[in-house]
């Protein structure tokens, strides 16, 4: 097995429902693959839990560390919505890998949401490689940016 230098490794937290449990470990382990340092939020089984206490602490995590996180649920919209309660947060509600790289290109996303009933496991990992292979193109996108906070 090679070891890699934590130093040279990319973190990410990652967090679910029961609905989006297996599809988590599905994309923890592709994470994994390519170098991510993978932080899981939870849940970890497939019993019914309650969505926000999963998004909570991955929101609380991108906005105290500066890092990516990913949220998936069965629609995405809940883990979505709880997550843009936090300041500093840009969650976006992707189900195709375009949306995912506009969302980073243009809204500046720090987590990608992924509606776990709506998407397979290769269209998900498409979306997260493209959510991560992006950046933020700044220009006239940064000014709308400065706009979204209250």
């Amino acid at each position: 097995m090679q070891q890699r230098s934590f130093r040279k490794m990319k973190k990410i937290v990652i967090g679910a429902d029961h609905a989006g449990f297996e599809l988590k470990l599905e994309l923890i382990k592709h994470l994994q693959q390519d170098a991510w340092l993978v932080d899981d939020k939870g849940t970890y089984g497939t019993e019914s839990v309650d969505y926000p206490d999963f998004a909570h602490p991955v929101a609380l995590a991108v906005e105290s560390e500066h890092i990516l996180g990913i949220l998936i649920c069965g629609s995405a919209n809940g883990v979505c919505i709880t997550a843009n309660k936090h300041g500093g947060v840009r969650a976006a509600l992707a189900w195709t890998p375009e949306i995912a790289a506009l969302a980073k290109q243009h809204n500046d996303a720090n987590i990608v949401c992924i509606p776990a009933r709506f998407v397979d496991s290769d269209t998900a990992k498409q979306i997260v490689d493209a959510f991560l292979s992006n950046s933020f193109e700044g220009g006239r996108h940064e000014n709308r940016i400065n706009k979204i906070s209250c």
